[in-house]
């Protein structure tokens, strides 16, 4: 029968499995690391926040889109916690971790990683529903979406306790992981092959959603008089919610490839070297998000600029012109009946004639 090792310290398992626990960061080199973590952290905080309280805010954002994009602001928020965490219980502190701090300071991490994936994976499903029928509108209610958002948390709570739960290596030294000391090398195979099939089948969605909005839209385009910027809206709404999963996933697989390596237990890959890069360029992600969205929509952008400035400055017009207008859909007493073709071929969304104000929701 195999022993079990639940009260020993993490340098136990570090020497075990030969795990590289940076002896040398120290010094200038980990005041540089702490400073740059520290202020990515609270950009991290800051701009995020600034997301959610506009979604709650502008009440043109109540729409179903904009609270699952609320939700993926506040994943990357938990996830600025978790990287907090894990700044100050890694390097030399890493060998001085009890077994259950070292599970949590993991179990943060991987809680919002899941939390991400699976809020852009719902977004998916969303945004296909609604934009394979053509409609504008969402026919999720406030219910459905409160109920999905609380499965997100509960799954992404779920997957990021089950090496506490029995998924380890602590009665199985010989299977224990190199990056993960105390994580058996089947999870890990486990953990970054089911991620990376998530990604794949988001790609798809997406790149499928894609195809078919710029196909009806060129169909379309013959019928209508308007410009051509709203006769490409459509498809412009669609680049915002496949640049934030594109950033995902170039942020995030590195790393899961990585750990795949570990898992299947490659010796000479020199995974070592490179984990810390791959981690930090997951932290980048959680960075790059808020931009996205600030960027990408004008009325996201000014309902963020009026909290800042504590104003109520009308909106900019000096934006670039290359940038998307506002993906913010404006009320009508049918919320699900209205049609992106309608949009198009009308050209009387919002007063405007541009579907831009109307998409995305």
């Amino acid at each position: 029968m195999n022993e079990c090792y639940y009260d020993k310290r993490m340098d136990f398992f570090y020497n075990k499995t030969n795990t590289d626990t940076v002896d040398e960061w120290t010094g200038p080199q980990l005041i540089v690391v702490l400073c740059f973590g520290t202020f990515f952290c609270l950009f991290i905080f800051i701009s995020n926040s600034l997301v959610i309280a506009a979604v709650v805010k502008n009440k043109r954002f109540h729409f179903p889109f904009y609270y699952l994009l609320a939700n993926l602001a506040a994943a990357d928020f938990f996830a600025g916690i978790a990287y907090v965490f894990l700044m100050f219980n890694t390097g030399p502190v890493s060998k001085t971790l009890t077994v259950n701090r070292w599970f949590l300071r993991q179990g943060l991490l991987d809680t919002s990683l899941t939390a991400s994936l699976v809020n852009l994976l719902v977004i998916a499903v969303e945004r296909h529903m609604s934009i394979m029928r053509m409609k504008i509108h969402s026919n999720l209610t406030k219910k459905r979406v409160t109920f999905l958002i609380i499965s997100i948390w509960a799954i992404a709570i779920f997957m990021g306790a089950v090496p506490t739960l029995g998924w380890n290596c602590l009665c199985d030294i010989t299977a224990c992981s190199s990056l993960a000391p105390i994580y058996s090398r089947s999870y890990l195979v486990f953990w970054s092959v089911l991620n990376l099939v998530v990604f794949f089948i988001m790609v798809v969605v997406y790149i499928r959603i894609y195809m078919y909005v710029q196909r009806k839209t060129n169909v379309l385009s013959s019928h209508t008089s308007g410009s051509i910027s709203r006769r490409k809206t459509p498809v412009k709404l669609m680049k915002t919610v496949m640049t934030l999963l594109g950033a995902f996933v170039v942020c995030w697989t590195p790393g899961l490839v990585v750990l795949l390596l570990d898992g299947l237990n490659c010796t000479y890959c020199g995974i070592q070297n490179v984990k810390r890069w791959f981690l930090l360029l997951a932290l980048m992600n959680s960075v790059m998000n808020p931009i996205i969205y600030s960027y990408k929509d004008d009325e996201m952008w000014s309902t963020m600029k009026r909290m800042i400035c504590c104003s109520s400055e009308d909106k900019s017009h000096d934006r670039r012109s290359s940038r998307v207008p506002s993906t913010v859909l404006c009320r009508s007493t049918d919320t699900s009946g209205n049609y992106i073709e309608d949009g198009i071929i009308q050209g009387t969304i919002c007063g405007k004639g541009d579907l831009g104000d109307k998409g995305n929701s």
